[in-house]
């Protein structure tokens, strides 16, 4: 892996660019692994470290001096190689998790041994998995069994809920940020699909009025999981979604022929959320 530096400000940039775009710099190249690496993973507290994944092997790197400041292993014998991995921004960022074929596997960055794992999440490979952003125990994960499931690690005995709205591997899978209960995945089958989960979000009830007049009125019934729409302008299977940082009913997704789509979410399910 090579580390590379962007200009700083408009007017190094204007200093360094060229006819032919912003010139990079080069900082360092990250020389340890032995095989084709996976994943690289910036510390999510902004610290000067990041890890790096390849198919049996997780590196810790300090940026500072571009050294291995340690590393973890899958077992020598086993068949079962890593696919993707991310920070854990729940716990202090001291975990990592890894999806291994088709189970799941936390490791703790102090120790870089395992702290837990869910065996057999999916009945094929593991593509991707995303953290609820608002409730710690709580994520979710999609493979090549075309299903999305939902996962309490503190009892991972079985998931919360499992979906199957698409026909083909499930590539991506992520939360909004701002609003848990809104779920984005895609798929080899050409589609995004947007799914509204309140039932396992922080809001399970949605919004509440918390004036004195209308203390006394009962609770509202909690709104039903559902299918809120399916997006199908791509041609090609669709490898990510995104969502975007700044406006939370923006996102884009990106398929295997290059196209790039921004789409929002439907006018009446945004209003369902706020009002």
């Amino acid at each position: 892996a090579t580390l590379w530096r962007l200009p700083g400000s408009d007017e190094e940039a204007s200093r360094s660019g060229s006819s032919s775009g912003i010139q990079l710099t080069n900082v360092t190249n990250l020389e340890g692994h032995k095989g084709p690496i996976k994943r690289v993973l910036w510390h999510p507290g902004g610290e000067n470290r990041i890890v790096s994944i390849d198919d049996h092997t997780i590196l810790l790197w300090d940026l500072d001096s571009a050294q291995v400041t340690d590393s973890a292993s899958l077992e020598s014998k086993s068949l079962q190689c890593f696919y993707t991995g991310k920070w854990n921004p729940h716990a202090n960022c001291r975990q990592i998790l890894t999806s291994v074929d088709t189970s799941l596997k936390g490791w703790d960055v102090r120790t870089m041994k395992p702290c837990w794992d869910i065996e057999h999440a999916h009945q094929q490979q593991i593509r991707d998995f995303d953290f609820n952003p608002n409730r710690q125990y709580y994520l979710v994960t999609c493979g090549d069994d075309c299903s999305i499931r939902f996962w309490d690690v503190r009892d991972t005995s079985e998931p919360l809920q499992t979906r199957k709205q698409h026909s083909h591997w499930i590539w991506c899978v992520c939360y909004n940020h701002f609003h848990d209960q809104l779920v984005l995945s895609s798929s080899s089958d050409s589609n995004v699909i947007l799914c509204s989960i309140p039932s396992l979000s922080s809001e399970p009830l949605g919004h509440v009025d918390e004036d004195e007049d209308r203390a006394s009125q009962s609770p509202p019934a909690p709104p039903d999981d559902r299918l809120v729409s399916t997006y199908d302008e791509h041609e090609d299977s669709v490898y990510s979604v995104a969502w975007s940082t700044a406006d939370p009913w923006l996102f884009a997704s990106l398929s295997y022929d290059g196209r790039v789509v921004i789409n929002h979410v439907p006018r009446k399910e945004k209003f369902r959320i706020l009002l």
